[in-house]
């Protein structure tokens, strides 16, 4: 989905800020509902089919989204790397080249949600796993886009503006690996794992995908797409689950 979303640099085509922006808010949207009913809800209903507690099953809950969120907080606070539009972040790059820095910035982006496709598979719930996948996959068609189409802007030729923007993606799997594997060492680890997915995500979400939306005044159109997503997610999910 990353490449697919590339594919309009390949011939000059770009989108405008405003479709682009009401996209990625409906992406958003998605991956709000896609955290909570496919994975905070699985999480909480599996701790409490091990532990008998609810009490229990909210506290691991709150605990794991707080190390998902907390860990993404770290890992972008202390990684240097470097976005198009807000610039250089995290600490000092020292003589990392500007386009490593941007690689950066996307796998702290892109691992979490290729782990919490991972652990969506892995808890043995594919509906889960499907519509996980779906709403990242929605995310990250646009996010393709806006790095091929930056990359273009800082004098990048068309093919390898759109090959880099396609590597961007292939984090993903490697996340969606190890979230595989940390759900099957016990059954312990899964209302861990799918609460500590969900938090990385949200994270994200707050921190870097709607305070995009928002830069270029048109933010109306983002809310009305995040609203969209967010609804349309939680009726299948509902639906299908």
């Amino acid at each position: 989905m990353t490449g697919a979303g590339a594919i309009p640099v390949l011939f000059d085509k770009s989108m405008s800020k405003r479709t682009y922006d009401m996209l990625l808010g409906f992406a958003a949207g998605v991956m709000i509902s896609a955290s909570f009913f496919s994975l905070l809800m699985p999480g909480l209903g599996a701790a409490e089919v091990l532990y008998e507690s609810k009490w229990l099953s909210a506290l691991i809950a709150a605990a794991g989204v707080a190390l998902g969120a907390g860990l993404v907080a770290v890992l972008n606070e202390t990684l240097p790397h470097e976005h198009f539009v807000t610039g250089p972040e995290g600490a000092d790059p020292g003589a990392l080249s500007k386009i490593w820095l941007f690689v950066i910035a996307i796998t702290i982006h892109n691992f979490p949600e290729g782990m919490a496709v991972g652990i969506g598979f892995g808890g043995g719930n594919v509906t889960n796993g499907m519509s996980l996948a779906t709403g990242i996959g929605l995310q990250n068609a646009p996010e393709g886009l806006a790095v091929a189409v930056a990359l273009r802007g800082q004098g990048y030729g068309r093919l390898r503006s759109f090959g880099l923007a396609l590597l961007t993606g292939l984090i993903e799997p490697v996340g969606g690996a190890l979230g595989v594997g940390l759900v099957h060492v016990s059954v312990h680890v899964l209302p861990w794992g799918l609460s500590f997915a969900a938090g990385a995500m949200l994270y994200i979400i707050s921190h870097e995908i709607i305070p995009e939306t928002h830069r270029n005044g048109y933010q109306n159109y983002a809310t009305a797409g995040l609203l969209t997503g967010l609804i349309l997610m939680m009726v299948l999910d509902v639906a299908l689950g």
